[in-house]
């Protein structure tokens, strides 16, 4: 007698012998994959512990025969590090805490409260992540040069203070907070601050994580507008200075050891940032869209 499967018929469960010889093959696949990805950085951190002998190798050497820190010392003596490190932590700081608040701000207006426009608004900032950045280099640099702001922190800053995306990330995660729970807090007397600062950021501890990791990142390697809005070598950020530094030919020299030690100087920070919050990055990312 022949049997005919449903048309809704659930599919066998795949065998252990097929799970044993799957996982395997993916682990090796994204092994392959991440080396890929990584191999630049891994260039990068080790040849700034490279002699000079060893950058020029050929074939190219991956294992320092020595170990230097002498690239690391001729980049402090013929750049000012610490000045361009410090502005660059400045103006990365200041833009992620200003994007933490006021995006988290707008994200939950727009989640949780009601008023007459939420939605064109709500347009407005969908709009604003398809308008691209360099668009709009021209008109903040009048802008800024028409509040004399050119060669200060605020001209870094001010710009960037937030975004379309933060507002965007924020508002989604904010949507997953049950209603009852705010209006539980509203029936107890408490105010919107009060909702929001006390009730809701704690909520929304990684979405936060994941906000300040882009802008972060973002803010820290951002070299177009830096470069435009600075003429004063004091208020250089770090990508600015390095470059600037690379195609002096009287201080780099063409000197490959020194700009991958510039240039590690650089990933580090946020490197360290990334593996500090990498747990509420994952759990943003992935929590971030689900309603």
């Amino acid at each position: 007698m022949t049997v005919h499967r449903a048309p809704g018929a659930v599919r066998a469960a795949p065998t252990g012998k097929s799970r044993a010889f799957g996982r395997p093959l993916v682990y090796v696949l994204l092994s392959l994959g991440l080396l890929i990805m990584s191999a630049p950085f891994l260039w990068m951190a080790v040849s700034s512990f490279k002699t000079t002998s060893d950058l020029s190798a050929s074939p190219p050497v991956w294992i320092p025969t020595e170990w230097t820190l002498a690239n690391f010392r001729e980049l402090l003596d013929k750049l000012d590090l610490p000045l361009y490190f410090m502005n660059s932590v400045i103006v990365a700081v200041l833009v992620t805490v200003s994007n933490l608040v006021f995006c988290s701000m707008l994200g939950y207006a727009l989640a949780k409260l009601r008023f007459v426009g939420r939605n064109k608004i709500f347009g407005v900032v969908l709009g604003a992540l398809m308008v691209p950045g360099n668009l709009m280099l021209l008109p903040l640099f009048v802008l800024m040069s028409k509040l004399r702001l050119i060669d200060s922190y605020a001209g870094l800053v001010l710009p960037f203070a937030a975004g379309a995306f933060g507002v965007f990330l924020m508002r989604q995660f904010m949507q997953s907070i049950p209603d009852e729970l705010l209006e539980a807090a509203r029936m107890d007397g408490a105010g919107e601050w009060y909702i929001f600062w006390r009730i809701v950021m704690p909520l929304v501890k990684p979405a936060l994580a994941t906000l300040s990791i882009f802008t972060f990142l973002g803010s820290w390697n951002n070299f177009v507008w830096p470069l435009i809005a600075t003429n004063d070598p004091d208020k250089y950020t770090l990508p600015v200075a390095l470059a600037t530094f690379a195609t002096d030919p009287n201080k780099a020299g063409g000197s490959n050891g020194m700009l991958m030690a510039g240039a590690f100087l650089v990933v580090l920070p946020v490197l360290i940032l990334f593996i500090a919050l990498q747990r509420h990055f994952t759990q943003g990312i992935a929590t971030a869209g689900m309603k």
